[in-house]
């Protein structure tokens, strides 16, 4: 009898997540969609070009909420480790397709460029063991992937300027995240959109930790210009959120919540002064960090930018630390990019 109740309860929380998961993903259909026509219009994109980059956008938008909602995400971890991996495979085409074909920029080495990198990044650890070395080898390829920007030759714009290759990054960084927490499992990162009150305490505290200094070093740089905007607050709430959600989730995803963690066990493992693996795995992936904004605005090697950037890794790691959650150093990272965009030139 217990059993049976346990199941029923079971199911009901399922049942329950996923109605939140349709509904997320309804809304957000709702405010994308909106946010296409606004933009299209603004831009003066025409419409044999908006509609089909606005449905590859809204087909990938529930893809990419799958990993952040854990009960869906392990509803569809069911069906196999092969044949989850072939459905992100695939699901990452589909979009592609929609808005090249429609377009008229569909090239067969464009389709066989993506078919390959989604395929290392879905069957990695289908056909790798979780070890140390499968680990960091995946890290350096998602690098790899991102530094060549590779994804502006791949999702080419039907018409000037219009950064399809963002289709490609938001794709990229849901099936490497599903790679992680369907197959590999283990790595104790969470992809997860909200933070607990604990972690926006926590996230907030670093961030004005973080503010005093990072003031000092973009003023010496020289890099202080103020952006006065008539509408600064509101354009600041939705610059955060946007940009919590996707920027800073992506890259404290992978730089605190696994190459920092992962970091922390292998120096641990290697050096006999266990204690200072923690700082040295901290400074270690905050230059890391620093290094990957070297390209900033195609202005490489941009060390300015990297240099403000290596700092900011330090606070985003101390907050990851504090909580041992990436939705800690999310917010102190959504708040220091949002200062930047929307206050500072």
């Amino acid at each position: 009898m217990a059993m049976m109740t346990a199941m029923m309860e079971a199911g009901k929380a399922e049942t329950a997540a996923l109605r939140r998961f349709i509904l997320v993903v309804l809304l957000g259909w709702l405010v994308l969609g909106a946010g296409a026509w606004g933009y299209a219009r603004m831009k003066s994109v025409p419409a044999w070009v908006a509609a089909p980059v606005c449905v590859a956008f809204l087909i990938e938008f529930p893809f990419y909420l799958l990993p952040g909602f854990r009960a869906v995400r392990e509803r569809v971890e069911t069906l196999g480790r092969a044949r989850l991996a072939g459905m992100m495979v695939v699901s990452a085409l589909v979009p592609w397709l929609v808005y090249s074909v429609s377009t008229g920029v569909f090239a067969l080495t464009g389709l066989g460029l993506l078919a390959t990198i989604v395929a290392a990044v879905a069957f990695w650890y289908v056909v790798l063991p979780g070890t140390a070395a499968a680990d960091g080898l995946f890290l350096g390829l998602l690098a790899t992937i991102i530094l060549t920007r590779i994804f502006t030759r791949i999702y080419v714009d039907p018409v000037p300027k219009l950064h399809i290759e963002y289709l490609g990054h938001v794709m990229l960084i849901r099936v490497a995240a599903m790679s992680i927490l369907g197959l590999r499992g283990g790595s104790g990162a969470e992809f997860r959109f909200w933070p607990t009150r604990r972690e926006w305490l926590a996230g907030v505290r670093w961030f004005a930790a973080l503010l005093p200094c990072a003031a000092i070093v973009y003023w010496s740089l020289g890099l202080v210009e103020w952006r006065p905007h008539p509408l600064g607050l509101p354009l600041a709430a939705a610059t955060f959120f946007g940009v919590l959600w996707v920027l800073a989730l992506s890259e404290e995803f992978f730089f605190r919540g696994l190459l920092q963690r992962w970091l922390e066990q292998w120096l641990g493992a290697a050096v006999s002064a266990s204690r200072a693996a923690p700082v040295a795995a901290l400074i270690c992936a905050s230059i890391l960090f620093g290094a990957a904004h070297l390209g900033f605005a195609h202005a490489f090697p941009n060390w300015r930018f990297s240099l403000v950037a290596g700092i900011a890794g330090v606070f985003y790691g101390l907050a990851w630390r504090e909580t041992r959650s990436v939705q800690s150093s999310m917010v102190t990272h959504a708040l220091v990019v949002t200062v930047w965009r929307v206050f500072l030139k």
